[in-house]
């Protein structure tokens, strides 16, 4: 059957056009349950002995995936109407349901109603495209009704319209919360899955009842034909939105107190923007201290500050607000203290920067800072942490009035009730969710499972945050075991940093070559690979590696210059562009390494074995060749496949000894010691142009083999070979880089370094103007040399110390396709290079895995892919590289933290420290034993918590120094200190490292860095 469906468009010239499109309609599309006689056995989907069907409207379908993803939820029929609408919407979303339709366990069957010339229903005059695809969900329910009499059909919807109109059709519909309640005897935690007000804030609520109010008063006494019942802007929309703005805010505005202004009307917001009385940005939230954030403002030159929860206005970390500054006489300066843990008469006023709560039921838990292990480009204060704009501290401070776009994360938050909300015997049954991540807030939920979930990690989403709460409302999701089992803390890093941790699908294995694998003859005669395996290559890698991506070689020419080989596995001739397996590997984009284990970016037999150039077997690489002089200047450069053999898998520690041992005097190790030779010349060079030599601190663990607890802790050694490597691959990627952009200008994948904004080097250069030091700042050379001047002769540390700062200055690198901005912005500010890729390591991340595709298209052995000739397509890859990248490295810093708290569980240790922050009751200091650092309180408390007079101190912003009141203890950035290391556990279970001063004296001489 030929139906055509028409619409309107505007077209990119502003013409309106008129388009006509065919749409055929069948009578074969199959129920998919074998209980139909006229469904083909091949369809069967459905079970025949289910208890009944479950037809799911749209709603129910974006905002209730963790319900449906629950093991009871089954036999379910899902409309392709609401498959379009949810990948329409929701892009995650549309991913979660796609996973839920292709399992086999789950029985989710997707209905093409749209193509079936029963169920396809016309959208009719008047009618809204939401009221169009309601009917025709309920047009489903009523088919499967009818076809399947023996089968009880329940339309799931939370829309009490909805529900009306299907009654009012015969069908039996059923509100989840209805349905939870229904299968109480055997799945009682459904109940706690339910996803209160389905994403629908009260201020979206409120607004959307004011239109539909409206809508329904210009159209009253009018109506529209059809089975469906009511049409747009009849009573039971208006009913229903209103029903659900009073839900969340007018009937509960009765009882309670608001606490917290409703957001602006979007029309208000964009005016605003569009004069200039509103700025835009994202909310970053400090982590020491969550209740002061900052939004970056172009408009103001300088980040906003937010302070207090109120004035947060109910947005959270990464949440893309609307700001209006306040006035000038309302400005504030950032908190000149620690944060400490609220005492039970302080918690609501602390929370609500000294506001009434009008409520004695949501007291907050206990804010303390944590110790957080160092990371390179992360000053954990961020901007709260610049110099002010104004003499007395003060700097531009606002208050949210409109969030532009949640960051509620569809994943949810990991964390653990708060202990204290449940006496023994209790019933409670509202209870507080506390996220491990502190720039979070708590999370109301509603669960019947309170006492079996003390002691547990759990994960939680945010539903909903009314203006009358202290805390957003959400639901319960899954429990992932006990506190501080060491596999249950894993997970939860992995899930609060979104590593995809489900294993390799059948498809993705079979895209892999079987085991044993070797080099074949036609690999050697192919034309375009050249036979290297005669060269002395070897690989220096840390110990443990097994996924070698690179390896190197050196030989002297008779004409006295070097050949030098960077050899790289060549990944890209078993993963295939377009395969299930490249799919995979381009949507995980790296590898996770994890103190204790690694999450592979491709599958195992690739990583290890069949990619992997291990020693003593041959292996397909890509190679670049140099010839270079005995001065390091580059001669020639040339890009080939070709087939190795690694003569030795080496350690840093192993090729250092080599090249060391003047007896050795073997191929290798000779090869070795004109490397290290050439490697340090090449860094000369780039450090003459300006390359920056900066610092962060690595820590090293003795891992038990059996319990796989920490036995050590230690200072990572960064060798001369370490170096070396990485001159080599710097120098492989720069090559690349230039080659692949010569020949494709305008679609090649490289990485930027962008210039740090001066105000980023602020807290770099208050420091050092505290030690009598003058910071230039002004270009990357300048920067180098004055790192290079901060020396005190009597402290060997504090150099590394101020290197360490300055790396927090720098911006994140970013991979980009070259056609997007100009050439001039290549530049990478951090190697002081004009261009730069990532080329050396394809088997752990999929950016050089497309920049080996392009490298071989531009020297001719293989065409361009085509994905990479779509500018958006390059465009979304870099975007998630970049986001993939960063969730790596954050969930590999978390993994330390958590084995360091592992390793102080049962000891607790004095160790050095260094002053990198200066507070008016406190220190921020670093442990370079551990790579930690933390806060340690000047002004402890007694039981009481009244703090003695006589600790008090005084703080020196500008000499960056606290000081006593009796003037008998002096602190100041980089000073000398000791503490003391142990493990505390805190609110909701929480244990976290604390650090207390202690005398230096305490100090083994030996523990003295510097």
């Amino acid at each position: 059957m030929l139906h055509k469906k028409s619409f309107v468009k505007k077209t990119k010239g502003g013409k309106i056009v008129k388009v006509v499109r065919e749409h055929y309609l069948r009578d074969d599309i199959w129920s998919g349950s074998p209980l139909d006689p006229r469904c083909d056995p091949s369809a069967h989907k459905l079970a025949a002995d289910a208890k009944h069907y479950l037809v799911i409207d749209t709603n129910v379908a974006l905002h209730q995936m963790d319900f449906l993803e629950h093991p009871a939820i089954k036999d379910v029929v899902v409309c392709r109407t609401v498959v379009e609408e949810v990948e329409h919407r929701n892009k995650a979303g549309g991913q979660r349901l796609k996973a839920l339709c292709q399992s086999p366990t789950k029985r989710f069957f997707v209905f093409s109603n749209e193509h079936h010339k029963e169920t396809y229903v016309k959208e009719e005059p008047g009618e809204s495209p939401n009221d169009r695809n309601d009917r025709a969900i309920r047009v489903v329910a009523k088919w499967y009704a009818d076809r399947l009499p023996s089968m009880p059909i329940l339309l799931l919807t939370n829309d009490a319209g909805n529900l009306a109109a299907a009654a009012a059709m015969g069908i039996t519909g059923m509100t989840l919360p209805s349905y939870a309640r229904s299968r109480a005897a055997d799945a009682p935690e459904l109940q706690d899955l339910v996803a209160r007000q389905e994403f629908m804030d009260e201020d979206d609520a409120t607004l959307a009842a004011e239109a539909i109010a409206a809508a329904a008063a210009a159209t009253a006494g009018s109506a529209r034909g059809g089975p469906a019942g009511p049409g747009p802007g009849s009573n039971r929309d208006a009913a229903a939105a209103t029903a659900a703005a009073n839900s969340s805010s007018g009937q509960r505005s009765s009882k309670r107190k608001r606490l917290f202004e409703q957001h602006r009307p979007m029309s208000d917001i964009q005016a605003g923007i569009a004069a200039g009385r509103y700025h835009q940005g994202a909310l970053r939230v400090n982590r020491f201290n969550p209740f002061e954030g900052w939004v970056s403002s172009e408009a103001v030159g300088r980040d906003i500050l937010i302070s207090g929860r109120i004035d947060m206005n109910r947005a959270i970390d990464g949440d893309i607000v609307v700001v209006e500054l306040l006035p000038e006489s309302q400005w504030k300066a950032p908190s000149r203290v620690l944060p400490r843990a609220a005492t039970k008469q302080s918690k609501g006023n602390q929370l609500l920067n000294n506001a009434d709560d009008g409520s004695t039921d949501e007291a907050d838990a206990d804010i303390a800072p944590e110790i957080f292990q160092v990371a390179p480009e992360q000053d954990l204060e961020g901007p709260a942490a610049l110099s002010s704009s104004l003499p007395d501290g003060r700097r531009p401070t606002g208050r949210v009035v409109g969030v532009i776009r949640r960051n509620w994360r569809t994943r949810g938050y990991c964390g653990s009730l708060k202990p204290e909300e449940l006496g023994a015997g209790s019933s409670t049954k509202s209870l507080l969710f506390v996220p491990v991540d502190r720039r979070y807030p708590m999370i109301r939920i509603h669960t019947r499972q309170g006492a079996q979930l003390m002691d547990k990690r759990m994960v939680v989403a945010i539903d909903s945050w009314d203006t009358d709460s202290l805390y957003p409302s959400g639901h319960y999701v899954r429990t992932l075991g006990v506190i501080g089992d060491q596999d249950v803390e894993t997970d939860v890093l992995l899930i609060e940093n979104d590593i995809n941790t489900a294993p390799f699908s059948p498809a993705v294995h079979a895209c892999v070559p079987p085991l044993p694998w070797a080099v074949i003859e036609a690999d050697i005669a192919d034309p375009n690979r050249e036979d290297l395996r005669h060269l002395p290559i070897c690989s220096v890698d840390p110990p443990g590696c097994k996924d070698i991506d690179d390896a190197l070689h050196v030989r002297q020419l008779p004409n006295g210059n070097f050949e030098v080989g960077v050899h790289i596995a060549d990944v890209t001739h078993f993963v295939h562009g377009g395969t299930a397996m490249d799919i995979e590997a381009a949507s995980r984009a790296t590898t996770t390494y994890l103190v204790q284990r690694r999450l592979d970016m491709l599958p195992k037999p690739l990583t290890e074995d069949i990619c992997s150039l291990r020693g003593g077997v041959e292996r397909l690489a890509f190679s670049a060749i140099w010839e270079m002089t005995p001065e390091a200047e580059v001669v020639s450069v040339r890009f080939t496949k070709s087939v190795i053999a690694s003569r030795a898998a080496l350690t840093y520690a192993e090729a250092q000894t080599r090249i060391d041992d003047e007896r050795l005097t073997d191929e290798i190790t000779v090869g070795l010691r004109h490397m290290n030779l050439l490697a340090k010349k090449l860094r000369a060079k780039r450090t003459a142009a300006g390359a920056l030599q900066l610092a962060s601190p690595e820590v090293k663990f003795e891992i038990d083999t059996e319990t796989h607890n920490p036995l050590d802790v230690g200072m990572y050694q960064v060798r001369e070979t370490n170096q070396m490597v990485e001159e080599m691959m710097l120098l492989a990627n720069v090559a690349v880089a230039n080659t692949i952009v010569t020949r494709f200008p305008s679609c090649s994948l490289l990485r930027r370094h962008q210039t740090p904004e001066p105000r980023q080097f602020e807290p770099l250069l208050a420091a050092a103007a505290s030690a009598g030091f003058s910071l230039d700042v002004s270009n990357s050379k300048a920067l180098a040399a004055s790192l290079d001047g901060a020396v005190r002769p009597d402290d060997p540390y504090f150099n590394k110390l101020v290197r360490i700062m300055a790396t927090r200055c720098m911006t994140q690198a970013q991979y980009f396709g070259s056609g997007e901005v100009a050439p001039a912005d290549y530049y990478h500010y951090g190697l002081a290079s004009p261009i730069y890729t990532h080329f050396t390591s394809p088997i752990r991340r999929y950016a050089d895995v497309v920049v080996h595709r392009l490298l071989a298209a531009a020297i001719g052995i293989a065409p361009l892919p085509d994905s990479l000739r779509d500018k958006e397509a390059l465009h979304d890859c870099s975007g998630n590289l970049n986001t993939r990248h960063r969730n790596a490295q954050m969930a590999g810093r978390a993994s330390v933290e958590l084995h360091t708290l592992i390793f102080f569980k049962e000891r607790t240790v004095v160790a050095d420290a260094r002053v990198v922050k200066v507070k008016a009751n406190g220190l921020v200091v670093f442990v370079p034993k551990y790579g930690i650092e933390g806060p340690v309180y000047l002004t402890p408390k007694d039981a009481a918590n009244n703090t003695n007079q006589s600790q008090q101190f005084a703080l020196d912003e500008e000499k960056q120094t606290v000081v006593s009141a009796d003037g008998s203890v002096r602190y100041s950035v980089f000073d000398k200190c000791a503490v003391r290391i142990a493990v505390e556990e805190g609110a909701a279970h929480r244990r976290s490292l604390v650090l207390t001063l202690v005398p230096r004296d305490q100090l083994a001489h030996e523990d003295m860095t510097g």
